[in-house]
């Protein structure tokens, strides 16, 4: 898997909030703890610990801070992880289902964290991942009512944009001025990436397609609550606003970013000065454009009377993306010499090609886009900026019974089973109990784990096969503690979590906790950070590899289109889960 960014040079960072020294002199001994989701469980979910390998054979659970037994159980048998270094055994305790505060109990170990089981565990956490969308808005101040201790000052306002010479046609010479505000921060810096967008946007919309009834009666507390838009949505709509003004009126074409020359420091959004440029025009950025523009104007059609026009709008500028791309199929992004931030490069569009054709389809039913799919012939993988072609398989799944004889039934149904069913093996054969591999440990693995997880609940939702969704729960157990570090991977969430994210706003607020319901990266083998770093990681084993500091930017930042999965996978967790809440309040 391609990085998501060049390497950045870092400006030299203090250690936040324990002395350097200290905080490399107290490693944590993972490997001697129990581990387990940090937040819970559905009473219908499948649960279970992993348990370091010893001479225990059996567990209890107990009632959390107590020694009142609620359920006992044998130990599987041990199972080595090589990626992680360790021996362990599963505690199965599935069978608890009564509502209450638990730990896991084994002799010679420390309890495991304290964890719930409820019908409504996971609502906090779906609501914090999708307000931290909120939290990066660029071009807006976040006031106190809204935001808490983390209001701002405005940053960014986008209104006087340069078009850089990569980006120059006839009708916007370079330096022309344009205005391109609102939109996400993208990640931990500040700047704006149209490929990286279109995941996270269609994610989001994926999840109000799949599940409106969770969001429909959600409140975030944003600016927009109470408005005639599900709170979801109007997050959304905040970031597809300023994609519509990355089309070039002149052709359709699609600007790749909107960015610095250089990444800001580490300093609060209105204290970030530098000049800002849309760059280039590529085909990866109008075809990830093209497929969130119709899938979002099939989302808004029906709030026509609240946004009139938007969804005629956004199909309009979907169309006019597509026939550019069409015409200019390999325009590749390439990096000026004088821009150094994030590239997002793709020299492979195919897989966007599809998964636009299909959202095209999808919202028009003209046949015609159907056919420039090339079903056949795209694979289905698991999704990621780079490779999208699983996302039109999804979202075909989601649709089917809509779409007539033009599709291909049984291919949309042997896509999204044949690559459930591969997750669901690697699921049974893992030590961990989990859907990741050691080939999995990637940059942004804690999201390769929840985008896993997304494709096993569209597995679910087509087949019905339980081990699906328990495989998907395994997912997001994995990002919520039940992993080799025994870490939530969720700012603000969980008893061992994140603190010092590479997020600028985190970092330079003052605040000693950062701003929560972030999902960071996670655990990879790359370290590409760590001449940056003025400490050191405490392991290389690819499931070890974390450094919880913000200078780590390969293993410890925050991305939108990392916390896009943790919304869908929340939620779908939710919905679908026996014994879960049916709605959100």
């Amino acid at each position: 898997m391609t990085p998501r960014r060049s390497l950045k040079s870092l400006l030299p960072l203090a250690c936040l909030a324990l002395p350097c020294a200290a905080w490399a002199a107290a490693p944590q001994a993972a490997s001697a703890t129990i581990k387990v989701n940090q937040l819970g469980f559905l009473p219908g979910a499948a649960k279970f610990a992993v348990v370091p390998d010893g001479k225990a054979a059996s567990f209890t659970v107990v009632q959390a801070g107590t020694d009142t037994v609620v359920k006992t159980g044998t130990l599987a048998p041990g199972k080595a992880a090589p990626e992680a270094g360790d021996k362990v055994r599963l505690a199965d305790f599935t069978g608890l289902a009564t509502p209450g505060r638990y730990q896991v109990r084994v002799a010679g170990l420390p309890d495991s964290p304290p964890f719930d089981i409820g019908p409504a565990v996971f609502q906090p956490v779906n609501a914090a991942a999708i307000k931290a969308f909120y939290f990066n808005r660029n071009s807006t101040a976040l006031d106190e009512k809204h935001a808490g201790a983390y209001a701002r000052a405005a940053g960014h306002p986008d209104t006087r944009v340069l078009v850089h010479a990569s980006a120059a046609s006839p009708a916007r010479p370079a330096g022309t001025v344009i205005s391109s505000p609102k939109g996400w921060y993208d990640a931990g810096d500040y700047n704006k990436y149209i490929v990286n967008s279109g995941i996270t946007t269609y994610t989001l919309l994926a999840a109000f397609e799949d599940f409106p009834e969770l969001f429909k009666g959600q409140d975030l507390n944003i600016p927009e609550s109470g408005n005639a838009l599900p709170d979801l949505l109007d997050e959304a709509l905040w970031n597809l606003e300023w994609m519509l003004t990355m089309q070039d009126p002149a052709d359709g074409g699609v600007y790749h970013k909107l960015t610095n020359l250089k990444f800001d420091g580490m300093v609060m959004p209105d204290q970030a000065r530098e000049p800002r440029y849309v760059v280039q025009k590529t085909t990866a950025a109008a075809l990830n454009f093209a497929a969130v523009m119709a899938t979002a104007s099939r989302v808004f059609a029906p709030y026509e009377q609240h946004v009139p026009g938007l969804s005629a709008k956004m199909l309009a500028a979907a169309k006019a993306a597509w026939q550019w791309a069409r015409a200019n199929p390999g325009v590749y992004y390439q990096q000026p010499k004088d821009v150094a931030t994030g590239e997002y490069g793709d020299k492979d569009v195919s897989d966007e090609f599809g998964w636009a054709a299909a959202e095209l389809f999808i919202t028009t039913k003209d046949p015609a886009y159907y056919g420039a799919m090339k079903a056949p012939a795209l694979k289905a993988t698991v999704p990621s900026w780079a490779q999208v072609d699983g996302l039109a398989w999804m979202s075909l799944a989601r649709h089917r019974k809509t779409l007539g004889s033009a599709v291909d039934q049984a291919l949309v149904a042997n896509r999204i089973d044949t690559l459930s069913a591969s997750l669901a093996r690697g699921w049974k054969a893992s030590a961990y109990g989990i859907t990741m591999q050691p080939a999995d440990y990637v940059w942004g693995s804690s999201a390769v784990a929840l985008n896993q997880a997304m494709v096993l609940a569209h597995g679910y939702r087509l087949t019905g096969k339980r081990e699906y969704l328990d495989a998907a729960q395994a997912g997001l157990d994995y990002a919520l503690g039940r992993n080799a570090l025994g870490t939530s991977f969720v700012t603000g969430f969980g008893t061992k979590l994140p603190l010092h994210p590479h997020h600028r706003p985190s970092e330079a607020d003052g605040i000693a906790a950062p701003v929560p319901g972030w999902l960071v990266g996670g655990p990879q083998p790359g370290q590409q950070d760590k001449n940056d770093c003025p400490v050191a990681y405490l392991s290389a084993l690819p499931a070890k590899s974390w450094l919880d500091h913000g200078c780590s930017y390969a293993s410890n930042e925050v991305a939108i289109n990392w916390n896009a999965p943790l919304v869908y996978v929340t939620a779908a967790i939710q919905a679908l889960t026996p014994g879960g809440a049916s709605t959100q309040h």
